[in-house]
């Protein structure tokens, strides 16, 4: 398979040296494109790439081409994966997916028109690490869960791409996503409501999220991110006759489980791995060689179900818009049920 990236940034380069540390022989790091030809030409030298673009129109007209990562900010994805999915190449779309629900929604249906693979890179859906914790949940070990707490936070309050609406700044779409990942896959259930309340920058994007999730099986879930700030990023998720600790939420390190007196009584291996993102390559890998056009691991109606979240607490709760952002509000099954679950508790 022939990997190849748009974007040289910071995430592209970290998966450029996943691929080539992976050393399987069935991918290949193929190509680069990016908007300046001489900033490719520097990304292709440093990690050995076979071929780099100026453009990406040019990469995707590339027949050798297989699978095109989409390393870029958010504001861009709806408009490259579509030109993508036009030159019928498969593709592995950074988180956040897309802008709001109504691109993510165009870019599955036009893939699905053209039979090729998207789907979304929130790495941690893909990690062995994802089936231990959920494991642990589900052995009892810490009886009868009630709720869980995660954070994420990195002080990156001054990157363009974070500071600014028009690429789809603040702290939900780059890190509040890997709390509300971390909490839906920890908790089956569907979500009852939401509330919650941020703060916001200069620019009127949001700086620090503090978010509440009600599931329909009564479960909560207390969510905490931030661009201003460093964190633990730590995920609690509490039972009656103990916890379970998970040390990097977005990435994690350990898994602890402790008992109702806090000692120690599980500590859970984690498979060594490259950096992480290979999980989500290598399943993409898997994916095209059957045919498929979805991932297991992040299926198509788990990234609507989530663009959906994002946009009722962006535009619901902390009143935010993006241009991309159509006037009219987004409705979806997800979202109606929450909004009537809402009602009927205002009426009791």
């Amino acid at each position: 398979m022939n990997f190849a990236i748009i974007g040289a940034g910071h995430i592209a380069k970290l998966m450029a040296q996943t691929i080539n540390d992976l050393h399987n022989d069935e991918i290949k790091l193929y190509a680069i494109a990016s908007r300046s030809i001489n900033r490719a030409n520097k990304f292709k030298e440093e990690f050995n790439v076979e071929v780099a673009y100026g453009s990406y129109e040019e990469l995707v007209k590339d027949e050798k081409v297989d699978l095109i990562y989409i390393a870029t900010p958010h504001s861009h994805h709806y408009e490259q994966a579509l030109l993508c999915i036009e030159h019928k190449k498969h593709i592995l779309v950074e988180k956040a997916f897309a802008a709001n629900v109504d691109e993510a929604a165009e870019i599955i249906a036009r893939a699905e028109e053209n039979k090729v693979l998207v789907t979304e890179a929130i790495w941690t859906r893909y990690m062995p690490s994802r089936k231990i914790i959920k494991d642990a949940i589900e052995s009892g070990v810490i009886g009868k869960i009630h709720s869980l707490r995660a954070d994420l936070c990195y002080p990156v309050y001054y990157k363009e791409r974070n500071k600014f609406k028009h690429l789809c700044g603040g702290a939900l779409l780059d890190l509040g996503i890997y709390c509300i990942n971390f909490a839906l896959m920890c908790f089956d259930e569907r979500i009852k409501s939401i509330n919650g309340f941020c703060t916001y920058n200069e620019e009127g994007v949001d700086d620090t999220d503090n978010i509440f999730i009600e599931f329909k099986d009564g479960k909560h879930a207390q969510l905490y991110a931030s661009q201003e700030v460093a964190s633990a990023r730590m995920g609690y998720i509490y039972g009656e006759d103990g916890y379970i600790a998970v040390t990097n939420i977005n990435n994690p390190e350990k898994i602890q489980i402790f008992n109702k007196n806090h000692e120690l009584i599980e500590d859970h291996f984690i498979p060594e791995k490259v950096t992480g993102y290979e999980y989500q390559v290598l399943e993409c890998l898997k994916m095209i060689k059957e045919g498929k056009i979805e991932c297991p691991s992040m299926p198509h109606d788990d990234t609507i179900y989530v663009m959906n979240i994002l946009d009722r607490i962006r535009r619901e709760i902390f009143n935010i818009s993006y241009p991309m952002d159509k006037k009219e509000e987004v409705k979806d099954e997800a979202q109606e049920e929450m909004k009537d679950e809402a009602k009927e508790q205002s009426h009791s």
